[in-house]
Formats: C-alpha cells, sequence, structure tokens
C-alpha cells in the first residue's frame, strides 16, 4: 500500500498552502487578497501585459485572471486600458499605489522562499530548483495533451 503522507503532490500541495497563508497574512495590511499578489509580482517584472499574457504566463484560467484583476482594480492596484495594438485586449497597467508597496510585496515573497529554504546548502537549494522546474514542465507537457488541439 502507498503511504499518501509522504507523497511528493501532498508535499507540493502543503507547501503551497502555508505559503498562501504566510503571503496573505503579510499581505493583509494591504487587502491583498490570496492569489492576487501573484499578478502583482508579475505586473512588476513586465508592466502592461494583457489579461490574456497575464493568465497564459501564470497558467490561469482567463475568468479566475479576470476577478482577480477586477479586484486588484478595485482597490486602485491596477488599471486596464484598450490597448492600442489590438482593440479586443486590455492592458494592465500598475498604479502608484501598486509601486508604493512593491518593496513589501517583494520582501514578504522573498521571506517566504528564505523560509522554505532555512537550513539547505547552495547546491540542495539549486537541485531542489531543477527538480521543481522539470516537475513544472512535465505538469504542462500533460496538461496541454488533456486539452488537445
Amino acid at each position: 500500500m502507498i503511504d499518501t503522507r509522504n507523497s511528493i503532490p501532498r508535499w507540493i500541495s502543503l507547501l503551497y498552502r502555508y505559503g498562501q497563508m504566510y503571503i496573505g497574512e503579510h499581505l493583509k495590511e494591504y487587502d491583498i487578497g490570496r492569489g492576487q499578489h501573484i499578478f502583482l509580482n508579475a505586473l512588476y517584472k513586465e508592466d502592461g501585459l494583457s489579461q490574456e499574457e497575464l493568465a497564459d504566463y501564470l497558467k490561469i484560467d482567463k475568468g479566475t485572471t479576470a476577478k482577480a484583476l477586477k479586484k486588484l482594480e478595485t482597490k486602485g492596484y491596477i488599471a486596464r486600458t484598450v490597448s492600442e495594438k489590438d482593440k479586443r485586449c486590455n492592458e494592465v497597467h500598475l498604479t502608484e499605489k501598486a509601486l508604493l508597496i512593491k518593496d513589501d510585496v517583494r520582501k514578504v515573497l522573498t521571506d517566504w522562499r528564505e523560509r522554505l529554504t532555512f537550513g539547505l546548502k547552495e547546491e540542495e537549494k539549486q537541485l531542489a530548483l531543477t527538480i521543481l522546474e522539470k516537475m513544472g514542465h512535465n505538469a504542462a507537457h500533460f496538461a496541454e495533451e488533456q486539452v488537445g488541439p
């Protein structure tokens, strides 16, 4: 019998849930809900992406992306404008309010990463990253296979 208490999916799920709790608690003062920080972080890397580009980059469905962006827009962190290049697309831009908290958001994410890797040697961190990247590529490959042409 397989011990599901010690499986890779269980540990990945656990890391994700604890991460969401940690990040949510530390960004609570900014009224940023769970899962919304990833959109801000993506825009901190490249402001002005379209909603579709954000959804694709983060591998989140378009409906969930639209809901998260609406909440961030309502709270004044982003503004959506019709793209000059393609009138069917909305570009998403950070507001001054979002830029003012950029360092705090990034610090929370960095702190969480440091907590996760506490006590690991540099080569262990690199090995973990390499393995997780391979698993991510496998997951993406199999997800694309399921969707099909």
